[in-house]
Order: C-alpha cells, then sequence, then structure tokens
C-alpha cells in the first residue's frame, strides 16, 4: 500500500445483534446464502454481491465498546437493481421503514429499513456501481 492511497475499500461491515441466532436466521433469508464464517454464539459473517463484501453481525454483549441499541449515525447501502422491490421484500420479512424509496438524482435511487435488531440496513441504485461493474 503506497501513502497516496492510504483507504484501499471497504472490507467488513459490522452490525449488531442481541439475539444472534434470529439475526442469522433473518439475514440468511435477506442474502439467500448462509454465513462463511461462523463464531458460535459471537460472530457470524457473509460474503454477498458482485465483489463479495463482508457484512458481520456481532454479538452486542462482544462490543468494544458500550452498544446502544437503535439505529447508528452510518447507513450502508448495498447495491439493488430494484430498489422498491428490495426495500418491500425487506419490509415484508420484517424490517421497519427507515426512509422510503427516494430518488436522490439521475441514477440514484435510496431507501432504507430497520432490520429486527435494531440496525439500519440500506439499498441503493447507484449509476456509478453500474458502471464500474460494467467495464470489468
Amino acid at each position: 500500500m503506497t501513502s497516496s492511497a492510504p483507504l484501499r475499500g471497504l472490507t467488513t461491515v459490522t452490525l449488531f445483534a442481541d439475539d444472534l441466532d434470529a439475526a442469522r436466521t433473518w439475514y440468511t433469508e435477506v442474502f439467500g446464502v448462509e454465513p462463511y464464517f461462523v463464531r458460535e454464539g459471537a460472530y457470524l459473517e457473509w460474503r454477498i454481491g458482485d465483489y463479495q463484501h463482508e457484512l458481520g453481525i456481532l454479538n452486542s454483549k462482544y462490543a468494544p465498546h458500550p452498544h446502544t441499541p437503535g439505529p447508528a449515525g452510518a447507513i450502508i447501502y448495498w447495491a439493488v437493481d430494484d430498489v422498491e422491490a428490495a426495500h418491500q421484500r425487506l419490509l415484508d420479512l420484517g424490517a421497519t421503514e427507515h426512509d422510503a424509496p427516494t430518488e436522490r438524482g439521475p441514477g440514484y435511487v435510496t431507501a432504507s429499513v430497520l432490520d429486527p435488531f435494531g440496525n439500519v440496513l440500506g439499498v441503493m441504485r447507484n449509476q456509478h456501481y453500474d458502471d464500474v461493474l460494467a467495464a470489468r
């Protein structure tokens, strides 16, 4: 790694859950695949999507700092082809609305939900992501 580019990309997004078994069931349904890495009772991790990005769920009792239930200040958006359909599917699976599908500009639509464990989960149609994927 060179000093001119200290950040090379996201590796793992970690969310928290008090009930890891319920989180495993819910996110396995959302992603359609079991986690590839499991530390029983402590941590789960999935590889997702075109670039195999990682989403981890950490048992709240192992949080590196006191974890306050409820939405935090950041939203991680996952690329989807159809924001409205993805948003509705998450609601159908038991999430609650955080932000309805909204066009943010040409080629950019976002939405977000609260998962059953209080984390914000965003979905986005992002023209930049589509352009990068098409150039591969």
